[in-house]
C-alpha cells in the first residue's frame, strides 16, 4: 500500500486551527505558514482492505432509510468501503478507552464514573455529514456487543429565530456565535460526566426553528454521535470548547464548488418537497422555476453558507482525527488518518 504521512499540509489556515490550543500559543509566528500534516493518507481503495473481513450490518432497505427524504446518493458498495473499516477503527478505539478507563479506575483504587465515547461529525452544509452521522449510528449499533448509540445534532443548540433576529444574527444561522453554546457546553459535559437523563433542544428543518418544549433525551448511552457545522472550532480565550468532549473526530470534506453544486441540488430538491408544505419556513420559495431557484440557492450559498465555509469551518479540518474526502460524485476518494 501506498501509505503517505505528511502528503497534504494545510493551506493558509490560522495556526489554532492546525494545532492543539496549548501549541498555538507558543507558535503564532507559523500563522499563514504551511503546516506538515500529522495525517497518513491512504485511497478509499487501500482503505476499503483495512480491518478484519466481516458481513455488512446493513442491507438495501437500511440505507433506503438512511439517505433521507432527498435520497442521497449512497449504496452499499460505498458502505462497505468506506464506512465499514471506518466502524473497525472506532472499535478498536472505543476498546482501548474502555481499557484505560478500567485501568484508571484500579489506579485510583476507586469506582470512577466513566461517561459514553464521543464520536463528533463535522464539515458544510451540504457535504453529506448528517447522512455520515445516520449511517455511524447504525452500523456502531449493531456491533456485535449490541452497544447503545444515540446521535445528536447541534441544530438544537441554535437559538429560537426570535432570539437571532433580536441579535441581528439570523442571516448568520449556522454561524458560531448563532449557537447556544453555554447550552451545548453543559450537554456535553453532562453527556461525558455518564449524567441519567440529559435533555438537548429539538430542531425542526421545516419550521426552520427549535421546537418549544421538545426535547431528545440522553440516557447514558454506550456511544453517542455529535453532528454539526462547527463542532471543531475553537474560540479565543474559552477555557473550554465542544471538541474537548470528544474521543474522536471526523471532518466530511470536499472541493467548495462541489459542494456548492450539491447544495444548489438540494434546494431544487426541497424545493419540489419540503417547500411545498404551507407550515415550511422556506415555502414562500415553493412556486420559483428551476432558473429563479438554481439563482436563489447560489445567492443564498455564495452570502451565508460559503463565508461559514471559509471562515468558520473550514480552517478546523486539521483537527479532525479521520478526513473523509469526497469527489463530485459524492463517493469518498481519499481517507486521511490521524496518527499518535
Amino acid at each position: 500500500m501506498n501509505r503517505r504521512i505528511g502528503a497534504r499540509t494545510t493551506k493558509q489556515v490560522p495556526a489554532s486551527a492546525a494545532l492543539p490550543r496549548g501549541a498555538a500559543r507558543s507558535l503564532g509566528q507559523v500563522v499563514g505558514q504551511d503546516l506538515p500534516s500529522r495525517h497518513v493518507e491512504l485511497s478509499a481503495e487501500e482503505w476499503g482492505t483495512l480491518g478484519e473481513p466481516s458481513p455488512l450490518a446493513l442491507d438495501e432497505a437500511d440505507l433506503t432509510r438512511l439517505r433521507g427524504r432527498l435520497e442521497e446518493r449512497l449504496d452499499l458498495d460505498e458502505v462497505t468501503r468506506v464506512y465499514r473499516p471506518l466502524s473497525a477503527l472506532l472499535g478498536l478505539h472505543v476498546t482501548a478507552s474502555q481499557a484505560l478507563a478500567a485501568a484508571i479506575r484500579v489506579f485510583v483504587g476507586q469506582p470512577v464514573r466513566t461517561g459514553p465515547f464521543v464520536v463528533g461529525i463535522a464539515g458544510s452544509v451540504a457535504v453529506g455529514k448528517s447522512t455520515t452521522a445516520r449511517l455511524l449510528h447504525a452500523l456502531l449499533s449493531r456491533w456485535p456487543t449490541a452497544p447503545q448509540v444515540d446521535l445528536v445534532a447541534t441544530d438544537g443548540f441554535l437559538h429560537p429565530n426570535a432570539e437571532l433576529e433580536h441579535r441581528g444574527l439570523l442571516a448568520r444561522k449556522g454561524f458560531p456565535e448563532s449557537y447556544d453554546q453555554r447550552r451545548l457546553l453543559r450537554f456535553l459535559a453532562d453527556v461525558k460526566a455518564g449524567a441519567a437523563a440529559v435533555e438537548a433542544p429539538v430542531y425542526s428543518h421545516v419550521a426552520y426553528d427549535i421546537v418549544p418544549g421538545q426535547v431528545q433525551v440522553v440516557d447514558r448511552p454506550d456511544i453517542v454521535v455529535v453532528e454539526g457545522l462547527n463542532v471543531l472550532s475553537t474560540s479565543a480565550g474559552a477555557e473550554v470548547v465542544v471538541s474537548d468532549f470528544f474521543d474522536f473526530t471526523i471532518y466530511v470534506d470536499a472541493e467548495e464548488a462541489d459542494i456548492e453544486a450539491w447544495y444548489v441540488e438540494r434546494f431544487l430538491g426541497l424545493r419540489a418537497t419540503v417547500f411545498q408544505d404551507p407550515s415550511s419556513y422556506f415555502h414562500r420559495y415553493a412556486g420559483l422555476d428551476h432558473d429563479e431557484s438554481v439563482t436563489t440557492a447560489r445567492g443564498i450559498w455564495r452570502s451565508i453558507n460559503a463565508v461559514n465555509l471559509r471562515q468558520n469551518i473550514l480552517p478546523t479540518r486539521e483537527r479532525a482525527d479521520l478526513i473523509l474526502e469526497k469527489g463530485p460524485d459524492h463517493r469518498v476518494l481519499r481517507i486521511r488518518l490521524r496518527m499518535p
